[in-house]
């Protein structure tokens, strides 16, 4: 394999596998409704693998295309109702941090008691198997072994949104509560591919629960109805991050990814993130800033935390790491923004992109803070563009596709009006900079904008840690006397 390879098996991925259809798919309107189409043709298996799941989640607002229930606690009784082999298999992480929470679904309801109340063929289980204090943060869904889902999108409350992020809209609510817009972005595989991302998430239940899975032979198509490939007989590369423990070493592939990737970009690097807080990460573009011939960098991120923690920790982080970017910069090739409705109202960036030039697109879980590299789970999804892979131009064109279809959806411009611009300047920045105007736009991330996040919390080994720390003990002294600083 040519050392120019971004996609490097057992180092900047886990492994190569092909997808004979893949297709990007931008906020979680469109996901949930394709999760639940290919739900709906599963003969053996579903397995849904998540940050946080949570039953009372409804596919789709307005208007119904899908039969079956909406929700997707109904709706999964509803399958195993319909069909007599099915098995589903949901799995999310203890939120709670702490071991004695492993064995709690919702609220204080143990496990074993919703596995004795609900269907048999219906398996519950939270994952505990990571480090105390981490967290499981791998997204994924995978059905008969077929189709495969990955991304940053949970199937939970809280995150239906369309690309138009409508002010206002009524059909953003949860639960009976209203929330705000919010962008996600997650991907469809199939094939061998899909049957890769099954292994992980039959591999995260064995650790979990001690029960083993054999791999599903399916027959039949599993992939939604309504969903059109953007690509076909492409090569995924599936990027891990999962924590030391003690019977297995850490894996970084995700950060081995992202720094190859930064330092191979010749004209663009577009970033699309919920965090800016990993130094390794910034220090990487930083240096590609400094460079004469450097490429030019686009970051967009939400424009502060969502809640009291992220503000505390993540914000007054990327306010540090912000200033080394913007020292770097003195050719004027950085822009960092965050996206707004027409009506003015900030929208929650919750996706995890990274597009390298018309060569690399990556979509996943994992965040640009340090836990992301080496303390949470995370699984991500790439592909390449590459002169012996297989669809090279393809690839290069799906890679750019990708990426103008986002910075339009945030501009609130057409993507040939984006085109347009951004071929005529000759530059991504100086097409975002020309259309950037009143309305459904991109803001601009500035020193101004930034100036009251600074926090003792930045930077703190305990919220933000790369790795598994050999001593608690130590990593508490440590963010005590950070917060006494």
């Amino acid at each position: 394999m040519p050392d120019d390879r971004l996609l490097v098996p057992g180092h900047t991925c886990w492994r190569l596998a092909r997808a004979e259809q893949f297709t990007a798919l931008i906020d979680a309107a469109d996901y949930f409704r394709h999760v639940k189409a290919s739900m709906l043709r599963a003969q053996h298996r579903i397995m849904l693998i998540g940050w946080d799941l949570d039953l009372r989640m409804a596919f789709e607002r307005g208007a119904r295309t899908l039969p079956g229930p909406n929700q997707l606690g109904t709706f999964l009784y509803w399958m195993l109702r319909k069909r007599p082999d099915l098995q589903v298999y949901l799995l999310k992480s203890n939120l709670r941090l702490l071991p004695v929470f492993d064995d709690v679904w919702f609220g204080l309801t143990p496990v074993s008691v919703v596995n004795q109340i609900s269907n048999k063929r219906l398996h519950f289980a939270v994952d505990g198997d990571h480090p105390t204090g981490s967290v499981h943060h791998q997204k994924i869904a995978v059905i008969d072994d077929a189709v495969g889902f990955c991304g940053g999108i949970d199937l939970t409350i809280g995150r239906w949104d369309t690309p138009a992020h409508q002010h206002g809209s009524r059909r953003r609510r949860a639960v009976g509560r209203s929330y705000g817009p919010r962008h996600e972005v997650g991907a469809a595989v199939d094939g061998a591919a899909a049957a890769a991302l099954a292994a992980q998430a039959t591999q995260r239940w064995q650790n979990a629960t001690g029960q083993s899975l054999a791999p599903v032979e399916a027959r039949h198509t599993a992939w939604p109805g309504r969903l059109d490939p953007s690509l076909r007989n492409v090569d995924i590369g599936i990027a891990r991050t999962i924590p030391e423990s003690d019977d297995r070493g850490e894996v970084r592939e995700v950060e081995a990814l992202n720094l190859r990737a930064i330092a191979a970009a010749r004209r663009t690097i577009y970033l699309e993130n919920q965090y800016l807080a990993a130094r390794r990460i910034v220090e990487a573009l930083a240096a590609r800033l400094s460079e004469r011939d450097g490429p030019e960098i686009v970051i967009v991120l939400p424009r502060r935390g969502n809640n009291p923690l992220e503000r505390g920790a993540m914000d007054s982080a990327r306010h540090l790491l912000l200033q080394l970017l913007w020292e770097a910069d003195t050719r004027g090739r950085l822009g960092v923004y965050w996206p707004v409705t027409d009506g003015g109202t900030p929208i929650y960036v919750h996706s995890k992109v990274l597009a390298i030039d018309d060569r690399l697109l990556r979509i996943g879980s994992s965040n640009i803070n340090n836990r992301s590299l080496g303390f949470d789970s995370e699984c991500d999804v790439a592909i390449e563009a590459h002169p012996e892979g297989a669809g090279y131009d393809d690839v290069r064109r799906q890679v750019v596709c990708v990426r103008d279809r986002l910075i339009a959806e945030h501009l609130g411009v057409s993507v040939s009006e984006f085109e347009r611009v951004a071929g005529q300047s000759g530059s991504v920045l100086k097409a975002v900079e020309t259309l950037r105007g009143r309305g459904k736009t991109l803001r601009p991330l500035t020193e101004d904008t930034v100036s009251g996040e600074a926090s003792p919390l930045a930077e703190n080994d305990l919220m933000d840690p790369d790795h598994v720390p050999r001593s608690l003990t130590r990593t508490v002294q440590r963010f005590i006397t950070g917060l006494r600083g």
